[in-house]
């Protein structure tokens, strides 16, 4: 899964929405409103606000981490990448998206897709981590 574009998160403004302090059954109808008991600013999600940033993703390639062709991801640049993190990293001169696996003191960049295979990161490669992903942004179908 590409990097299709990236961009600044601007927090200057807040966007404040209701936010249901029970969970929503998927099923049996409910009235929503009634269940509104504070609010939610967007901003709250970003714990690191100067060091994140959005990009939006092409492919599918990490389908089954729930992220698909044109959503949107928060990037956290100050996070430190963990095993299993997915991450948004340069491989060669290419912004990519995979979950970060290290076995056996080497590191693999996975997809999330079977029809896809690892990429094992080498020392002649050119490789950087630019964040891990905090958030997905997803636009359901």
């Amino acid at each position: 899964m590409n990097v299709k574009e990236v961009y600044e998160l601007d927090q200057s403004t807040k966007l404040e929405l209701p936010f249901l302090s029970s969970s929503v059954p998927a099923g049996y109808p409910s009235v929503a409103e009634d269940y509104v008991d504070q609010r939610l600013d967007l901003n709250d999600l970003v714990r690191h606000p100067s060091d994140t940033f959005v990009v939006k993703v092409e492919g599918d390639s990490m389908i089954n981490a729930g992220i698909h062709d044109n959503d949107l991801l928060l990037v956290d640049r100050a996070s430190e990448p963990m095993n299993n993190d997915v991450v948004v990293a340069y491989v060669n001169v290419e912004l990519t998206v995979k979950k970060l696996k290290i076995m056996k003191n080497k590191v693999f960049l996975y997809p999330e897709n079977s029809n896809y295979e690892p990429i094992e990161i080498t020392p002649s490669m050119s490789f950087e981590i630019r964040g891990v992903v905090t958030f997905v942004i997803h636009k359901p179908s």
